[in-house]
């Protein structure tokens, strides 16, 4: 596949570092500086403006198969996109914004021209406003008290929830076999010194590991309830930064029971926060403030999420409400290679809205057929999703030889939601989400093409 990228700021490097192995990878930028970095790399660069038809025709957009704008400005990759389409009407086009409004403008005009049926038009197939897919994450992550990831699969029936072992932990030191697991969860993968791995059932938890689960809604909720404490509801949560992160995710939570309050020290932007928001308090108030934190008392919050656009106030911020004893910190992050810092250093949870981005692009557009549902521990893991092909006989599914190590998590049936277990029989036309490392993804999704 060939992609041709707009803009070689960290976006830019991330999705061309993630892709370029395997597909063939050009990068535009005004800048002739910014593309020196990827000189070591089989990734070609050209200096110029994306705007520029000449620029275009000499990366030959014509044959190129995706085009990315993620430059800086919101109007440079949405005349980039638009000109990319224009000379070639088969490109796939993915537009980065910086700014709700601007995603707001673009859909309205699609939505306009499907409307119209108007052939003529000229719209971009993929709007990513990566502050969006940020608050998604955030909002699933901490609405499941200790979990540290989660996302939902088969219409919310089954899902995947990720759990730091504690030094207290009653699965501390134990073997996977030896665990009083629900029928209707599976231990799927472990990350221990940031590696994972599929664990056997003689593997045994070790505090500080990250533990990946799947299984039913249910199956992980008494999971939950009977190793991680997760019992209770949660009841409040303390937002810091109310720019766009902080805006949409009160507004989620605000469709919650959670009551919430978002401390902002720009009075401009409480003000539009509080014409804007139903239930949610707002603070003006710098959250830097010991003395401020103790007198609100943040210590009852059931999380924090620090989502200003400072990585180095949201790291004190975290760091300081983890002084005061809450229990579950989530720091956004915008230099991605950060985060793992963050939480080697105690934050909870830490993300990246570039990260993000990257998976959406990988899969719904690089990857859209390979099934990709998910990807966890910063791309380490793969969530497929394949359909057992006609030519497969029944087999049991300890039977069943996949080519490198996977866990067959969750069987759709019609309309059920299945665990499996050794026993049971896999069919034709099943659908099979798979967890399995990165690496070895590739040659589970053969083997079911064969």
């Amino acid at each position: 596949m060939k992609i041709i990228i707009y803009g070689a700021n960290e976006v830019g490097s991330l999705i061309a570092t993630e892709f370029f192995e395997e597909h063939d990878i050009i990068v535009i930028d005004p800048d002739f500086s910014k593309l020196e970095k990827f000189s070591r790399l089989d990734i070609a660069t050209i200096c110029g403006d994306a705007s520029n038809v000449n620029v275009l025709r000499e990366v030959d957009v014509k044959n190129g198969d995706v085009f990315i704008g993620c430059a800086l400005l919101d109007e440079a990759n949405i005349v980039g996109c638009l000109m990319a389409k224009q000379l070639s009407p088969k490109i796939k086009t993915v537009c980065f914004v910086s700014k709700k409004e601007t995603r707001d403008s673009l859909r309205a005009i699609w939505e306009d021209d499907e409307r119209e049926k108007d052939d003529s038009a000229i719209h971009i197939d993929h709007v990513i406003w990566p502050e969006k897919l940020l608050t998604q994450e955030i909002f699933r992550i901490v609405t499941v008290r200790e979990a540290i990831d989660v996302e939902n699969f088969a219409q919310g029936r089954a899902k995947l929830t990720e759990y730091r072992i504690k030094e207290d932990s009653n699965l501390a030191n134990k073997a996977v076999k030896d665990c009083d697991f629900p029928e209707e969860c599976l231990v799927v993968g472990l990350v221990r010194e940031e590696e994972l791995f599929i664990p056997s059932g003689d593997t045994k938890f070790q505090p500080l590991d990250k533990a990946i689960f799947m299984g039913t809604r249910e199956g992980l909720d008494v999971c939950a309830s009977r190793f991680f404490g997760d019992t209770g509801r949660i009841r409040l949560a303390t937002i810091i930064g109310g720019g766009s992160v902080g805006y949409e995710l009160a507004k989620s939570l605000e469709r919650t029971p959670i009551k919430t309050k978002i401390i902002e020290r720009d009075l401009s932007r409480c003000e539009f926060l509080s014409e804007n928001l139903q239930k949610t308090l707002v603070l003006h108030a710098d959250a830097t403030n010991l003395e401020l934190l103790n007198q609100e008392n943040v210590a009852d919050s059931d999380f924090v999420v620090s989502v200003t656009d400072s990585d180095e106030k949201n790291l004190l911020v975290s760091l300081l409400v983890k002084q005061f004893g809450v229990k579950k910190v989530v720091a956004r992050v915008s230099q991605s290679i950060a985060a793992n810092l963050f939480e080697k250093v105690g934050i909870d949870i830490a993300i990246s809205p570039r990260n993000a981005a990257v998976n959406e692009i990988k899969n719904r557009v690089i990857e859209c057929q390979s099934c990709i549902l998910a990807t966890v521990e910063r791309g380490l893991g793969e969530i497929l999703e394949v359909v057992v092909p006609g030519r497969f006989h029944d087999i049991l599914l300890m039977n069943l030889k996949l080519p490198a190590r996977g866990v067959i998590a969750i069987i759709q049936r019609s309309n059920r939601v299945l665990i499996p277990k050794g026993k049971t029989l896999v069919r034709s036309g099943d659908k099979l989400i798979i967890f399995t490392k990165a690496q070895d993804a590739g040659a589970i999704r053969e083997y079911f093409k064969k």
